[in-house]
């Protein structure tokens, strides 16, 4: 149940200059996305300002990312919450329209304990238990971290596919594959962390990167499936001032800056994040130009 493949993009929202969803520019990016190394797209996660959508927008995003990419690429829909029963709500509406798995993020502010954490994320698993689910660990930005021994639990449950870590902590990676069965598909929250995560079991990434460089990703990765390591150091190390630049500052206000600089019309970031300062931007240019991508 739910191989969402080796690359999965933590697909950017769109804004018009009145700040609404720009609807067919993310059917357009979703469109490229696909065609450009992405296996499966993210929608209305951590880097498509999920806490600034109404459930509306999000619905009519997945709908149309949807339609633009069927047949070439799988969509997950953010549909976390730190609310139980609005985590489910969504879910729910989320998997009648036909998504093909749906990311869950640890509940932020309210810091559960490891019990309520699990609590949590079961009671969304049950109430779809037809809809592949991936786990969200980013202590970063929720406040609570997600235990390797709770991961390794709800491992247990059947329509729980896997977890898009994203600690920064690889020993906590580690934990969690030495713990979990095989099946139990780990993926990298860091674009950075790809091919270390990749040495100690992980089997992709859901990348912000990507919306630049997928294709450079997949044969990162494919490259190391072959035993292809040097290889794979050579394009990890290739991307890696990308990686970094692009978390300059708080994401996604870099990665749309970039897209905004090859001729997306992405918009601007929704308040409260605020524009990309000059020596982002600058530093930006510097390192897209050195990848030729400029």
């Amino acid at each position: 149940m739910g191989d969402f493949g080796r690359v999965l993009t933590a697909m950017i929202t769109p804004f018009k200059a009145d700040g609404s969803v720009n609807y067919d520019v993310a059917a357009e990016l979703a469109a490229h996305l696909a065609n450009n190394g992405t296996d499966t797209l993210v929608v209305c996660g951590t880097t498509g300002e999920s806490p600034t959508l109404s459930w509306e927008e999000e619905y009519h995003l997945f709908v149309e990312v949807l339609q633009a990419v069927a047949g070439k690429a799988k969509v997950i829909a953010g549909c976390g919450s730190n609310s139980t029963k609005e985590a489910i709500a969504a879910t729910q509406k989320a998997a009648k329209i036909g998504v093909h798995g749906s990311l869950q993020v640890v509940p932020y502010y309210n810091k559960p304990p490891q019990a309520g954490l699990y609590q949590h994320f079961q009671a969304v698993a049950q109430a779809c238990p037809d809809l592949p689910m991936l786990l969200y660990n980013i202590p970063g930005r929720t406040g609570q971290n997600l235990s390797a021994e709770t991961v390794t639990r709800l491992a247990e449950i059947d329509n729980i596919v896997g977890i898009k870590e994203a600690s920064g902590n690889l020993d906590q990676a580690s934990e969690i594959r030495r713990l979990t069965p095989k099946e139990f598909q780990i993926y990298a929250g860091d674009d950075s962390l790809t091919l270390p995560l990749l040495a100690i079991g992980a089997k992709g990434v859901v990348s912000v990167a990507s919306h630049l460089v997928g294709n450079q990703l997949q044969q990162m990765i494919q490259a190391f499936d072959l035993g292809k390591i040097q290889i794979a150091t050579d394009i990890h190390l290739q991307l890696f001032p990308l990686f970094k630049a692009l978390f300059l500052t708080t994401n996604p206000i870099p990665v749309k800056k970039a897209l905004k600089l090859l001729g997306w019309e992405v918009g601007s970031t929704r308040p409260p994040l605020s524009e990309a300062e000059p020596e982002v931007s600058h530093k930006l240019e510097v390192v897209l130009k050195e990848l030729s991508l400029l």
